[in-house]
C-alpha cells in the first residue's frame, strides 16, 4: 500500500477526530478525553508526513513508529469516550475501523522497511 494512501487515509481520520471531538466538546461539555484524542489523533498523521522527509532508514522507521504509538493511544482514547456514553457505538466503530485501518499499514510498512533494509546489509 503506497505511502500517499496511508496518509490520506490518516488525514481523513484527523478530520474525522477533530469534527467528532469539537462535537463532543459542545453537546457534552467533556474536555480531558477529547483533548488527548485529538493530540494523538491528529499526530497519526504528522509522524507520517514527517517520515517522508526523514533523514535515512532509521529515521523513517522511528517516524512510523511514533505514528503507531499515536494510532494505538487514539484506540485507547476512543474506547474510554464510548465506553464512558461520550461517543456514540455507530461512530465509535467508524473511527475504530478507520484507525485499525490505518495501523495495518504502518505496521506493514514499518515490517517492509525494516525487512528491505536487512536485505540491502
Amino acid at each position: 500500500m503506497s505511502d500517499s494512501i496511508m496518509l490520506e487515509k490518516a488525514k481523513d481520520f484527523a478530520v474525522e477526530i477533530v469534527t467528532v471531538c469539537r462535537s463532543i466538546k459542545e453537546t457534552k461539555r467533556e474536555s480531558v478525553m477529547t483533548n488527548q484524542l485529538i493530540r494523538s489523533g491528529t499526530s497519526v498523521g504528522a509522524n507520517i508526513h514527517e517520515s517522508k522527509y526523514g533523514q535515512g532508514t532509521a529515521d523513517f522507521i522511528s517516524k512510523m513508529q511514533i505514528a503507531l504509538k499515536e494510532c494505538y493511544e487514539s484506540e485507547y482514547w476512543l474506547e474510554l469516550l464510548n465506553r464512558t456514553r461520550f461517543l456514540e457505538d455507530e461512530k465509535y466503530k467508524e473511527l475504530q475501523n478507520l484507525c485499525g485501518s490505518i495501523r495495518c499499514m504502518l505496521i506493514s510498512s514499518i515490517n517492509t522497511t525494516k525487512a528491505n533494509n536487512e536485505k540491502s546489509k
